[in-house]
């Protein structure tokens, strides 16, 4: 009998940025479902042991493999490293490809009082780091033949990719970048059966939400305007990526899918 709670046994996602929000609520929710993870991040030591334990346990509970890497996946060489290691034995089985990375400069254009304006590495690091580092990672494991026949890259943006947001500039122009950037993978990688996608999330109260300028009054506005009456939840986001890698989703391709529950208003 077929049992859907294992349905990705044997296959691998890489979630780069995997130990808070969207990353963290993926990796448990793709392994209820079989699916083993390697997951990147980078973390102070207090707190990677509590990612260690609390990943433990989801392993153990799912019977998968999940390989933790406190790594900076924004550089070449650490990238290449660990493709090397990670391709043993694992050729065609990476299912997923998941870019979560939040790190970015979160500065006014323009000098403010105090507050110092972006400069141009500013932005070209937000933006690699936001945006372009997918592809980047991408082109890599193609190369090491790691996808599946039947892959998916996934990647999250938001509403400031075309909305303004104070102090939010170079995250913008980095999500924008990406949207771009969607559309391109989409029509070169699919040959290969690669799928890509973005998910659009609702205002969400992740690490990174926090570090926005004025973020209380983000989710206050999201809140009231949402009719379910309340914000998203990474689990939403998650559950979304875990239908993006299913059978049913092969024909999905290039697109931003909006996970925020409220833009029927």
């Amino acid at each position: 009998m077929y049992n859907n709670n294992k349905q990705f046994a044997g296959k691998w996602a890489v979630i780069l940025g995997g130990s808070s929000g969207f990353g963290l609520a993926a990796v448990q929710k793709l392994a209820r479902h079989g699916m083993n993870v390697a997951v990147l991040y980078r973390e102070i030591a207090a707190t990677e042991r509590s990612l260690k334990e609390k990943l433990s346990q989801v392993a153990k509970e799912y019977a998968v493999t999940i390989t933790l890497h406190n790594i900076n996946a924004l550089d070449n060489t650490t990238r290449t490293t660990f493709i090397e290691q990670f391709a043993d034995g694992k050729q065609g089985q990476v299912k997923l490809l998941l870019h979560s990375i939040a790190r970015g400069n979160l500065k006014p254009l323009i000098k403010t009082g105090d507050v110092e304006p972006l400069t141009q590495d500013d932005i070209q690091l937000t933006i690699y780091a936001m945006a372009t580092s997918l592809l980047d990672w991408a082109k890599d494991l193609l190369a090491a033949e790691l996808f599946d026949t039947d892959a998916r890259i996934i990647g999250l943006t938001s509403e400031g990719s075309d909305k303004y947001w104070e102090g939010y500039a170079a995250v913008g122009i980095a999500k924008a970048s990406l949207e771009s950037l969607c559309t391109y993978m989409a029509v070169e990688l699919v040959k290969y059966g690669i799928k890509t996608n973005l998910i659009l999330a609702g205002i969400t109260a992740t690490p990174s939400l926090k570090r926005i300028p004025d973020s209380d009054r983000l989710i206050a506005h999201a809140t009231a305007r949402n009719p379910s009456g309340r914000i998203t939840k990474p689990e939403d986001v998650a559950n979304v990526i875990y239908l993006l890698c299913t059978d049913e989703a092969a024909w999905i391709n290039g697109t931003v899918i909006r996970v925020d529950g409220e833009h029927c208003r």
